[in-house]
């Protein structure tokens, strides 16, 4: 297992334990290794988010959709990224956002 890898697995297992802060540290410790893991990016997306750090959540959500453009679930992941950064911010510009990341998602899925 190489190193990226064992650092993400750690990451997770803070994750799923509640120590968020801590997941952070070790996911950033994985992408300082990888910057384009795109797996990391998702779960920091999700941890971010989880702490209110809307803006960041969508750093990470989008650079995941970025590295991972034919992948739908990348989107689908994005808009509910944005979803949940309006939820927590009431900014009505993250609908539209939301909107679009859904719709490329079903155009992916369709093999548009």
């Amino acid at each position: 297992m190489s190193d990226v890898v064992a650092i993400y697995d750690e990451a997770d297992r803070l994750k799923d334990a509640g120590k968020l802060e801590e997941a952070v540290v070790k996911f950033n410790e994985a992408l300082a290794l990888d910057e384009n893991y795109a797996l990391a990016h998702s779960a920091l997306a999700v941890v971010q988010q989880r702490l209110e750090n809307h803006e960041e959540a969508i750093k990470h959500a989008q650079r995941a959709a970025e590295l991972e453009p034919d992948d739908p679930f990348s989107y689908t992941a994005l808009s509910v990224t944005f979803q949940r950064a309006y939820a927590g911010t009431n900014n009505m510009d993250y609908i539209k956002l939301a909107e679009d990341a859904m719709e490329r998602s079903r155009q992916l899925s369709q093999g548009i």
